[in-house]
């Protein structure tokens, strides 16, 4: 036989073999067909042709055999496969078996999870088959669906969508639109929808499907039950519980109904699981159970008990247990289903086709760790799609489902974020019996359920270790981007926010959203579900705000996906919102958004599902917020009940419930009944949880809490210790909850007197909050409130301000200042002034705190008899009885009205009233009270409490008063007992006892006894002095009191304050308690040490002094640069949006923002602070040097009486016969007392004792606990900068400032201001800067020098010191930019200001103070600006020799007197402090010098007119005074400065636009047109502030002195007054028409610029002034910064203007038509001003002004200019007199001109003269220097008394002119150089007083010789003629008037 005839017969039989396996294939028996296709080939290698028909049959066996393996997921063998069918595809060069061999290589690919590989192959075979043409159009539809199922499983909705799209066009081309197809593509798209979560249209779909089965039902009853499914997922998607239920039972009674076997159909137990998980959702527990286990029957009956569907069985059940609670049993299935997840898959063969499964899994904890509130459990199980490719088998890959058991779910609270998967029960059931299934998606979700479990447990790195472990899988198999990666990285997050780690947890959630948004688009639920998830941690930090604006993107998201409101996730992002109000304190807004949750859990759940109960927990603890205890049970019981109908009795959820009743029950005082709650919920927890759960540790921390208020505090702090311990274990000292513990533990050591450890503990919760929190949580502010508790009751009072203000400068912003941690913090302020005394400033407090009170809580809650209470307790220290008990009353009748009659803040309250009665001497009602306090005190506490023996000792002092000694000794010694038990025997408050018991035995004659007693209160006294010389030995420090220093025993309010705040705090996120118990532990040594500190202080008085420490720092500026911006950053403040000029700039109606601040550390002050800081210092140096006269100490032993500071009785001293007056002793130690001060009778000498004794009890609280201090501070001025401002600057200016200059980085120097609505001014930057410099720098006389060390440089520096720095820094692009633009604008300064370079000192700091960026790189920067300045500041202030200046105590304490703290309109209010009294009864707006010399000297605090001259300037510096020495007979004194300046600027500051009568408007509109004012228009402004007639009188001499005003005299003899006020002119008036003029040349006056470069409008207006006063008329007319004066007399006008730096003169005179009249006009104005020189006299008068209001720059030379014609420059006369006639030379251009000028003001009969003379008559035409010889004579003859008053009222002017060269005046007048010498040390630090008392000195010593013509003639020696000038002006004044 031939070889092709064999070839031809073997051929033959490999087409028979390969016929049987295709029918074998196509009947599903795989095994069979597979072994047919091998022995096909096998054959077929027989074969040694290679023909094409060869070709071929090889080829149909390799594709087939590839489709089989592919359909058995064995994917290797696949793929070879289908390589050798394409590589014979190719060599046929058959495309369309090439197309066929993509498309499987493609499904290989997407088995694999190669989706990009399977589109590129899918795409390439689409290409091929479109190429080709003549295929069957359902092939290309199929191909269609297959990328669609592509773009699906990558989540790119939208593609798979088109291609579905373009498949069903093609479908509906070719077959019947109710095709079974059809239906299955409406199902697909359905899917997609519902993926989309566009569930409307998802239902759509499925309708459409549904309908299309329905039309042949008996044939599609699968497909009719897998539709009913899909429907039922959709609703449950929707929160529609009941309607998916009842599609699932509808798909299910369908199943039974065609299933022939229903115990072992898979397809009826994946049904079992979608109801079950329907249970789950309703939280029927054991229902979903149930059905589990039904459906896990069937399972193990069919597939046995190691196959993928009974793992996630196991799973599902899992996590029922998790929502149980029952975490042991759900970690128990967990490891179950892990176990048979990770064993290797069989594939049973005789399934044809298996099944691709992609799963994602969400399971989310709640992010703050209470099991009440675990959220997001799933956002979507198994994603796999039910398609149904048309001419495929059923069980294609893709059609595959993942079975809804699978789904995962994880608890409760509504904060769950669910999308399920749809199922296709028929086509994808059977597969998955035998598919090769999914086993790494399973793993991964495995692992991450139980790291859920592990963080429920509070095992934090068990559970991320979980986490990391399921994501490293996924990651591995999913790539970056899958939405699963995104849920692990949410539920890492939990793990993190539980551990307390936000920044952590918050960089998880944005991971998991740059997934979400990638992957899902913008509106997914998901991301609403991470959106709640970090709205959470932002909760959780105290950021409210941002908090809330998550949730609402994330219920936006909710809304739009769940169309409308009625879904259990909006429910839940309604009850998280309502909790960030709750945290803020607004109960009404939480309680709206709870009741919004609630009618949608109701409508959704029912009234007994857990997220019911846990709306109704959580409305319980809004109750106890606002003090309602019953609804909160009520609530909490409703609560309770839903809890246990759901959960078994020991779930931890029901242990939670009790811990919280249990707090109510000791917010009620109710203690046994909490601590039996309290220990209920720790037994459950006991019991269920692991011993070391966080939980346990919250219920011990409740527990310590309960016997903290039961005074059982060593219990407290062993329970918060072993809460601590399990806390410690847990998160690893970085939580928040740790440091709520450290937190509570310190308000326990606080409680028991242990002052160190209480603040060691709050330090410790500090410093985690500040890690965790930022330092801006309201958590850190209740920490700042403690502490200043603490420091309180130290008496360290300075300090608790500075923490409560630190507090208040954290929740203001924060919680807003209506929230009732606010309110407790202006309670614990009140409570520090009570303390100091300063009753007004704390009924103000306590009247904030009551106002924000009643508007949270209504008139009946406990917070609002609590401050009743603090209120009436201030009435009671000032000794206003009645009112104490009618507003104590007001308190008690509340506290009865809902508390429980024997709650212990009834007790308090009783107490206090009997306080009230006693002091009252109604001691029947004192006794009737103390009985009911105690009797509640026994109830609440048992009768071995702390408080009980307070109620012990007010009792037993009743019983002293009454002389009811036997009664009073049972009573003390019951309290004695008490006291021991608590403190033992060593502890000051035993000893005042025991010093009473003494008393009482004396008054009973039992004087063994008494004797007994008292040793041992020596003892105690020994010991605690030992103790403390131990104390300040290793402290430094000889202040270790503790407690309230003047109140021996108990503070003002003990248990009633410990008790109700106490709830407070723990209801208002733990803020400490009100802690009045902090006072028990008061000085032990107090007595002795207060003896010593009154010798020190009398002593002090004498001689005691310290360097200064203020000084004052002034932000200045052009207006609208941001000056307050900066001052707020630099002192920490908040930014305004909107920041307003300055001038009213906060609710005191203060002008200038005022802040005192600490230059060594930056901590803000109050000044009152600083003075007394100021005076302990000086007393505590004369403690330290131990000065102790012995006259003194007997005195201060003998009659200081300690004051009580709270509503008790004062301190008891032992009782003694011995008379306690005072008599003068002869004793030579006597200590001496001021000879000017106190008059030789006792009598005085007790008044001035007394007023020892009054000061220092004023000032002695606030040292206690306080060392020395040397620091220094700044009184920091924002002071306006509108240019109108300007001349009201001299009288607040001081050349002892230092000056903060802030210009616009974002302006040119050059450019006109700009304001904020970017309107120009018409000044520029460089001209406002000038202003400010020239008033600063050139107001100053001091040529003072100081060498500074700063920017490692040693610079040399005048002063005073302008700082130069820049705002705007925002408008900036580059730090490069803006560097150069500030040395530009620098250079430009210095440039046109040089003589003020040394003046400056330029520190390149830009601000941003941009109030709308507050991100975090912006707060740096300016921190660091801040520091930067503060670091300059402080460089300078320290080189500073006024700071170095001794200050006597003197000065400070009449500098407390005069000091006006805050701004109040007058009151009839009673001010009964003793410093309020002086301040109300003594100290004036306006004063006179002998009125303050009066209040010296009657207070003791006067030596001699030189040093209270000295104090005044010294006040003056500070700017806490403004004192005028030129006002008044010697000076007046403004004390309230603020005042001042607001009346200043009320007349000076016009507005647009004001309300009145006509004739009002008419005022405003004369003074801004004419620059005048009348008497109306000032009373009229003035009106608002009730000036009575004398004081307006002395404010409008106190201006003109200062020359902001200048009166006109009347022609017409008018009553009512005009006033020249020029500035207020508006820029817009019209110049003067003098068109029909003839005018002069302009004339120049100035000054060099290396002299004086700039001339301030407050000169010129001070000009315009002095020429008015001096031409005495009214016809003045007005421009913008121009004025022009009529001479009547001379027949013609001056106009004086001003230009830039110089001041410009001409003169007019209206032509004459007339010739002969015109020139007689000529002649006689020439000859005018020849004779009379104006010019002259205006250059006199200019630098008379300048030397006096610019004593920097006295004995400048005033020159006269003229304006080069060629150049256009200034040019100076001088030195231009040897050219011939009119002619000059330009010193610039150095060109000749004529000059005009020269000859219009050289006058008539100079040009008479002939040429050769010109020179000489110039010189004495412009001579600035000449003296009129003929008013000197007449002033040269006098008579004595005349002359010595002349002579005197020139000292001021001399003294300031002269500055720096009086001792050259001083030798002239032949004054002794010894004098000179004294005078410089003395008064070293101003040189106006060096010259005023060498002026003084020479008038005693030479009188009564010394007279006027001396002065002339030495200052003449001098070359003085200025002064010599100015004088001889006065004197003509001082002649005429």
């Amino acid at each position: 036989m031939t070889n092709q005839s064999i070839d031809i017969t073997v051929l033959e039989e490999v087409k028979s073999i390969y016929a049987k396996g295709l029918t074998h294939d196509k009947a599903n028996n795989h095994q069979l067909a597979l072994s047919y296709y091998a022995q096909s080939l096998n054959r077929i290698n027989l074969i040694n042709d290679s023909s094409q028909e060869v070709d071929e049959i090889r080829y149909d066996n390799y594709f087939h055999v590839s489709k089989i393996y592919i359909r058995q997921h064995n994917t290797d063998q696949a793929g070879q496969f289908v390589e050798k069918a394409l590589a014979i595809a190719y060599k046929l060069q058959n495309y369309f078996k090439i197309a066929e061999c993509l498309d499987c290589q493609a499904n290989i690919l997407n088995l694999e999870g190669d989706y990009d590989g399977a589109l590129h192959d899918y795409s390439k075979s689409l290409a091929i088959k479109l190429k080709l043409g003549g295929i069957k159009g359902l092939d290309i539809a199929i191909l269609y669906l297959k990328i669609g199922n592509i773009y699906f499983q990558c989540d790119n909705y939208n593609d798979a969508l088109t291609m579905y799209e373009k498949s069903f066009k093609i479908q509906l081309s070719a077959i019947d639109y109710n095709h079974p197809i059809i239906a299955n593509i409406y199902n697909n798209i359905g899917v997609i929808y519902n993926d989309q979560c566009r569930y409307d249209d998802a239902l759509t779909m499925f309708e459409k499907s549904l309908k299309i089965k329905l039309l042949a039902p008996n044939d599609n009853q699968s497909g009719i039950a897998t539709t009913y499914n899909n429907l039922g997922i959709t609703y449950e998607e929707q929160g529609k519980y009941d309607d998916a239920l009842s599609m699932f039972k509808k798909s299910l009674q369908i199943r039974l109904t065609v299933s022939n076997d229903s115990d072992s159909d898979v397809s009826i137990a994946s049904l079992y699981n979608n109801i079950a998980g329907i249970y789950v959702e309703q939280g029927k527990y054991d229902d979903a159970l149930a059905i589990y286990e039904i459906s896990l029957k069937i399972n193990l009956s069919v597939i046995g008990d190691h196959h993928p569907l009974i793992a996630r069985t196991y799973h599902n059940i899992g996590n029922i247990y998790s929502h149980q609670g029952k975490f042991d049993d759900a970690l128990w299935m967990y490891e179950k289903s892990l176990e048979i997840a990770l064993l290797p898959v069989v594939v049973d063969g005789n399934d044809s086709k298996i099944a691709h499964i992609r799963v994602d899994h969400h399971m989310n904890e709640d992010s703050n760790g209470h099991h009440s509130q675990y959220n997001n459990l799933i956002y979507g199980l198994e994603k796999s799609i039910d398609i149904q490719l048309p001419t495929l088998e059923d069980h294609h890959p893709s059609i595959a489902k993942a079975d809804k058991s699978a789904k995962d779910i994880n608890h409760v609270q509504g904060r769950h974020n669910i999308a399920h998967p749809i199922h296709s029960y028929t086509e994808s059931l059977q597969v998955q019996l035998s598919a090769a299934y999914d086993h790494p998606s399973l793993v991964a979700i495995i692992y991450r359920n139980i790291g859920v479990i592990y963080n429920l447990q509070g095992k934090y790195d068990d559970a991320m270790s979980m986490h990391k472990k399921s994501l490293n899988m996924d990651l591995s198999r999913l790539g970056d981007n899958h939405p699963r990666i995104s849920d692990t990285y949410n539920s890492m997050g939990n793990v993190y926010g539980n551990q307390g780690k936000y920044d952590d947890a918050l960089s998880m959630y944005n991971k998991a959203l740059q997934i979400q948004f990638s992957a899902l688009g913008d509106h997914h639920p998901s991301i609403a579900n991470t959106y709640n998830n970090m709205a959470d941690v932002y909760n959780n930090q105290g950021r409210y705000t941002d908090a809330i604006y998550v949730y609402e993107k994330s219920l936006k998201i909710l809304q739009s996906a769940h169309s409308g409101d009625n879904h259990p996730n909006i429910a839940r992002i309604y009850h998280n919102i309502g909790t960030v109000h709750k945290d803020q304190g607004c109960y009404d807004d939480a309680l709206s958004m709870y009741d919004k949750s609630l009618k949608i859990y109701l409508s959704v759940y029912g009234n007994k599902d857990v997220h019911v109960g846990d709306v109704y927990y959580n409305i319980a603890s809004i109750y106890v917020h606002q003090g309602k205890n019953d609804e909160a049970l009520m609530m909490y019981n409703k609560s309770l009940q839903i809890i246990l109908l759901v959960y078994d009795d020991d779930h931890f959820r029901v242990a939670m419930t009790y811990n919280s009743i249990g707090t109510i029950y000791c917010s009620q005082g109710k203690y046994d009944d909490a601590l039996l709650m309290h220990k209920k919920s720790l037994d459950i927890l006991l019991l269920t949880l692991d011993n070391n759960h966080p939980d346990i540790a919250t219920t011990y921390f409740s527990i310590g809490n309960v016997y903290n208020q039961q005074g059982k505090y060593d219990d407290a702090i062993s329970e918060y210790r072993k809460a601590l311990k399990i806390q410690l274990l847990a998160f690893n000292n970085s939580h928040s909850c740790i440091a709520d513990t450290y937190h509570n533990m310190g308000s326990a050591y606080n409680d028991q007197g242990k002052f160190d450890d209480a603040l060691s503990m709050y330090n410790k919760s500090l410093k985690i909050k500040l890690s965790l929190l930022g330092d801006h949580h309201p958590s850190i502010a209740d920490t700042y409130n403690n502490m200043g508790i603490i420091y309180c009751g130290h008496g360290k009072y300075d300090d608790a301000l500075s923490m409560h203000h630190k507090s208040l400068q954290i929740l203001i912003p924060t919680l807003g200042d209506n929230h009732p941690n606010i309110s407790i913090t202006y309670i614990n302020i009140g409570r520090v002034y009570t303390i100091q005394s300063k009753f007004d400033d704390a009924l103000a407090l306590f009247e904030k705190a009551l106002k924000i009170d009643l508007s949270i809580y209504g008139n009946n809650h406990p917070s609002i008899a609590q401050t009743y209470a603090r209120i009436a307790t201030v009435y009671a220290e000032q000794g206003k009885y009645d009112q104490a008990l009618l507003v104590f009353e007001k308190s008690l009748k509340i506290q009865l009205s809902v508390l429980d009659d024997n709650h212990p803040s009834i007790g308090n309250t009783y107490r206090d009233i009997g306080s009230i009665y006693h002091k009252q001497g109604k001691y029947d009602d004192a006794l009737s009270m103390y009985k009911k306090s105690f009797k509640i005190e026994v109830f609440a506490f048992g009768d071995r409490h702390i408080n009980i023996s307070a109620t012990y000792y007010k009792m037993g002092n009743v019983f002293l008063d009454q002389h009811k000694y036997p009664d009073a000794l049972t009573i003390y010694q019951k309290a004695a007992d008490i006291l021991v038990h608590y403190h033992g025997e060593n502890h000051p408050h035993v000893a005042d006892t025991y010093d009473l018991i003494a008393d009482c035995y004396d008054q009973q004659n039992r004087r063994d006894e008494a004797t007994a007693m008292r040793q041992k209160v020596n003892q105690i006294d020994n010991h605690l002095l030992q103790t403390d010389t131990i104390n300040h030995q290793s402290t430094g420090s000889s202040n270790q009191l503790q407690g309230d220093p003047l109140q021996p025993l108990e503070e003002d309010k003990p248990a009633s304050d410990s008790s109700y705040q106490q709830v407070r705090s723990k209801q208002t996120s733990k803020l400490g308690k009100d802690q009045d118990n902090s006072d028990k532990g008061n000085d032990y040594n107090q007595a002795l040490k207060e003896k010593q500190y009154f010798s020190a202080y009398v002593n002090a008085l004498q001689h005691g002094s310290c360097k200064n420490k203020v000084i004052r720092a002034m932000y200045i500026g052009p207006q609208y640069v941001g000056k307050s911006s900066i001052m707020k950053v630099f002192t920490k403040q908040q930014l305004f949006k909107v920041q307003f000029p300055t001038q009213i700039v906060d609710e005191s109606d203060r002008m200038v923002q005022l802040k005192v601040y600490k230059i060594q550390d930056r901590s803000m002050y109050d000044l009152d602070e600083v003075w007394n800081s100021s005076i302990h210092t000086i007393v505590q140096t004369q403690v330290d040097n131990k000065i102790d006269n012995q006259q003194t100490t007997v005195l201060a032993h003998q009659t200081i009486k300690l004051q009580h500071l709270s509503i008790d009785e004062p301190y008891r001293y032992p009782i003694d016969s011995q008379s306690t007056s005072i008599e003068r002793s002869n004793d030579t130690t006597t200590t001496s007392t001021p000879s000017n001060t106190l008059a030789s009778s006792p009598k005085s000498y007790n008044s001035y004792l007394q007023h020892c004794r009054d000061f220092f009890q004023y000032y002695y609280p606030s040292w206690l606990n306080k060392t020395a201090d040397d620091s220094q501070y700044a009184k920091i001025w924002d002071f306006g900068g509108h240019s109108i401002y300007h001349v009201t600057h001299q009288p607040f200016l001081s050349g002892n400032s230092i000056y903060t200059l802030v210009f616009n980085i974002n302006q040119n120097i050059h450019d006109k201001i700009l304001t904020r609505e970017q309107q120009s001014l018409n000044i520029t930057y460089l001209q406002a800067m000038q202003e400010w410099l020239t008033s600063i720098i050139g107001g100053n006389g001091s040529q003072s020098k100081i060498t500074v060390d700063i920017d490692h440089d040693h610079v040399t520096y005048s002063l005073p010191i302008v700082i130069l720095v820049a705002s705007h820094g925002d408008c900036i692009t580059s730090k490069e930019e803006g560097s150069k633009r500030f040395i530009q604008f620098e250079r430009e300064l210095r440039s046109h200001l040089p003589s003020y370079n040394s003046n400056i000192y330029s520190s390149r700091i830009i601000f941003n103070c941009n109030p709308h960026d507050d991100s975090e790189s912006i707060q740096a920067e300016r921190d660091q600006c801040s520091l930067r300045l503060h670091e300059i500041m402080k460089s300078f202030v320290q080189s500073l020799p006024f700071m170095r200046n001794p200050i006597p105590i003197r000065w400070y304490i009449m500098a407390t007197i005069l000091h006006t703290p805050i701004i109040k309109n007058d009151s009839n209010e009673t001010v009964t402090s003793f410093m309020a009294q002086i301040r109300a009864t003594r100290v004036h707006k306006i004063m006179t010098v002998q009125e303050i010399q009066s209040l010296a000297q009657d207070f003791g605090l006067y030596e001699d007119d030189n040093q209270l001259i000295a104090m005044l300037n010294y006040l003056h510096d500070l700017g806490e005074i403004i004192f005028c020495r030129k006002a008044g007979q010697n000076g007046i004194i403004i004390t309230n400065v603020d005042w001042l300046l607001q009346l200043f600027r009320a007349i000076v500051q016009l507005q647009d636009c004001r309300s009145g009568s006509l004739q009002i408007q008419s005022l405003y509109e004369k003074a801004s047109q004419t620059g005048t004012i009348s008497t109306k228009y000032i009373d009229y402004v003035l009106l608002e502030y009730n000036l009575d007639q004398e004081i307006k009188n002395s404010i409008i001499h106190l201006m003109e002195t200062y020359d902001i005003l200048c009166e006109m005299k009347s022609q017409n003899n008018s009553e009512e007054r005009h006033y020249f006020v020029p500035y207020l002119l508006r820029p817009d008036v019209e110049p003067f028409d003098i068109s029909q003029y003839h005018q002069s040349d302009w004339l120049y006056i100035g000054y060099e610029h290396t002299d004086i470069p700039y001339i301030p409008d407050g000169i010129y207006y001070c000009l315009l002034s002095s020429c008015l006063k001096e031409w005495n008329n009214i016809h003045i007319q007005l421009y913008y910064q121009c004025a022009k004066y009529y001479l009547i007399k001379d027949c013609h006008y001056i106009i004086i203007k001003k230009d830039h730096s110089h001041i410009a003169l001409q003169y007019c005179y209206k032509k004459s038509t007339k010739s002969q009249v015109g020139q007689l006009l000529v002649d006689k104005i020439k000859h005018s001003i020849y004779n009379n020189r104006p010019h002259q006299l205006i250059q006199s008068k200019l630098s008379s002004i300048v030397d006096d209001r610019l004593p920097k720059f006295k004995g400048a030379t005033c020159r006269f200019y003229i304006r080069c014609c060629e150049c256009n420059k200034l040019v100076t006369i001088n030195n231009q007199f040897e050219l011939p006639e009119n002619l000059i030379q330009c010193l610039h251009c150095h060109a000749l001109f004529e000059s005009q000028a020269i000859s219009d003001w050289m006058g008539y009969q100079e040009q008479k003269s002939c040429s050769t003379d010109q020179p000489k008559m110039l010189a004495t035409a412009f001579s600035s220097n000449r003296i009129d010889r003929e008013d000197d004579q007449e002033q040269n003859s006098p008579t004595d008394t005349d002359d010595r008053v002349d002579l005197r009222k020139h000292f001021y002017h001399i003294a300031t002119s002269i500055s720096s060269n009086w001792p050259k005046l001083a030798a002239a007048l032949l004054i002794d150089y010894s004098h000179v010498e004294a005078i410089r040390h003395d008064y070293r630090d101003s040189v106006f007083d060096q010259a005023m008392q060498f002026l003084n000195i020479w008038y005693r010593q030479g009188y009564p010789r010394a007279n006027i013509n001396q002065l002339l003639d030495a200052l003449q020696q001098l070359g003085r003629n200025d002064i010599v000038m100015k004088i001889i002006d006065i004197n003509k004044s001082h002649k005429k008037e």
